[in-house]
């Protein structure tokens, strides 16, 4: 039985009711409980996932189809980045490999041999991405014990999706309490023992989840944990969101970024509408004039007033002290250029729950452990996020010559200089982002080694651009085959 027998959760939205379906489906007698107020709104902005979710889903037993069709949702590939690497370009981040990597034969190091030689683009070697330049999509069909060649994840309404899992988790046992939370009553230890309300009922429990979102409700103001600001590295503060009626035609597999003066726009296709939102630096660009650049973007009639969310990047010193831990936005915040939010969500719950489910509290070392791993993947991810910025070669506004001009993270300035100089991929633990990953970033981005790996000329170029070429075609002509993204999905749901 798990040490912890009382599990509160401060805070519903997608990240409360993610904490309280996995608490309810995994741990093993535990009383779990959800305090939630009506008068608090939810962000309720995200609406683009990570792969990880897949799992997630599948952990609390979900039916794909289902949760597509309670969240309006559909099939993502990856990012196409518009306009990054100066305008009129574009390139994709999709969910595929470019396999193999290493070796004489590494595809990107043969295509970089030739690139002069070809008229076509690098991601055209990957499943994934040639899909989506497409709009096509179908489940991939693998036999037992062999590895799909692409991942995937979906476009939803988070909002949605969080009420999905509050019916599944009190189906499961989780309670509700309705209530605003007015004082955070401590223990002798410095700990959590009580949340008073503003009716003045209490709720008490042996271990707490800070799900509170921005306002950080106990780890940060009840319990003081210093905010780590990133806004060095990732200026963006502020982000129009808008829904707009979806119009008929195409439902793109893929989020879309477009970087514009002052930051970048998403666009994130839904079954019922389409997502529209413009993640800016008011150091750089005014508040109106980001709202008229993201009106100008969209194609289809607003179905709200846009609305105007403030942040600042970055994350909690510490995410678990005394018998608190913070999920989600509690515990930080990295921009959503690469739709992370859930998925650091996602790594929490996954950490948290064994501890919680163990017969006796967790070691001070494995709670040093737990905050170290917790810190090191905020960095990584920060790091991949700058990576976009600081390869564009745009000069046309003052935030991307700010970008281009920064000092680096350490971490990730040492990353660039490995692959600049030795063509290496330096993948660190806890990166959230593989090799491939980093890969469709250099490569879109145009930025290639300045050497060539001697190994590479072992291969004739005849036989490399043969290799390089059947390859392509192969994936084109599979491609040929998949349905339209939307016939798919049309399909997939009956």
């Amino acid at each position: 039985m798990a040490a912890f027998k009382r599990l509160v959760i401060v805070g519903g939205g997608s990240s409360g009711w993610m904490a309280a379906a996995a608490a309810a489906t995994t741990l093993r007698g535990v009383e779990v409980t959800v305090v939630e107020s009506e008068e608090i709104g939810i962000i309720g902005v995200g609406e683009a996932a990570f792969p990880s979710i897949r799992a997630f889903n599948e952990l609390l037993r979900i039916s794909e189809a289902d949760f597509l069709r309670a969240t309006r949702g559909s099939f993502k590939l990856g990012i196409q980045f518009r306009d990054w690497l100066h305008p009129g370009h574009s390139y994709f981040h999709t969910f595929g490999d470019f396999f193999p990597m290493e070796g004489s034969m590494a595809l990107w190091g043969q295509y970089r041999r030739q690139r002069e030689s070809v008229d076509w683009h690098f991601d055209e070697l990957n499943i994934a991405s040639l899909m989506a330049r497409q709009g096509r999509f179908a489940v991939p069909q693998v036999p037992p014990g062999q590895e799909a060649p692409f991942n995937y994840a979906y476009h939803f309404d988070a909002q949605l999706y969080a009420a999905y899992l509050r019916r599944l988790a009190e189906q499961r046992g989780a309670r509700r309490v309705e209530g605003r939370i007015v004082e955070v009553l401590r223990r002798p230890d410095g700990g959590v023992a009580q949340l008073r309300l503003a009716d003045g009922r209490l709720v008490e429990g042996d271990f707490y989840l800070d799900c509170s979102g921005f306002s950080s409700l106990l780890i940060g103001k009840a319990l003081g944990v210093p905010f780590v600001d990133e806004s060095q590295w990732l200026p963006v503060d502020r982000a129009w969101a808008v829904p707009v009626q979806r119009m008929p035609g195409e439902l793109t597999p893929y989020t879309r970024s477009t970087a514009l003066e002052g930051g970048w726009s998403w666009r994130i296709p839904l079954q019922d509408r389409t997502g529209y939102g413009h993640v800016f630096s008011s150091h750089f660009i005014g508040e109106e004039r980001a709202r008229e650049q993201l009106l100008a973007q969209v194609d289809g009639e607003p179905l709200a007033e846009p609305r105007l969310l403030r942040f600042t990047t970055g994350y909690r010193q510490t995410h678990w002290l005394h018998n608190v831990a913070a999920v989600g936005l509690a515990g930080g915040f990295l921009e959503p250029l690469e739709s992370t939010a859930i998925y650091l969500v996602q790594a929490t719950l996954a950490r948290v729950m064994p501890l919680l489910d163990a017969a006796t509290p967790p070691t001070p070392a494995a709670v040093e452990g737990f905050n170290n791993v917790q810190l090191r993947q905020y960095q990584r991810i920060r790091d991949f996020i700058v990576l976009h910025y600081c390869l564009t070669q745009r000069r046309d506004s003052a935030l991307w010559r700010h970008m281009a001009e920064m000092k680096l993270p350490d971490s990730l300035a040492y990353k660039i200089r490995a692959w600049r100089q030795l063509g290496m991929l330096v993948v660190y633990d806890h990166e959230g982002f593989d090799a491939n990953s980093w890969l469709s970033i250099h490569a879109g981005m145009d930025h290639w080694p300045e050497h060539q790996s001697p190994w590479l000329d072992e291969v004739p170029p005849s036989f490399a651009m043969h290799y390089m070429q059947s390859r392509r075609n192969a994936i084109a002509e599979t491609v040929q085959r998949v349905p339209p993204h939307d016939e798919f999905l049309r399909r997939y749901l009956g």
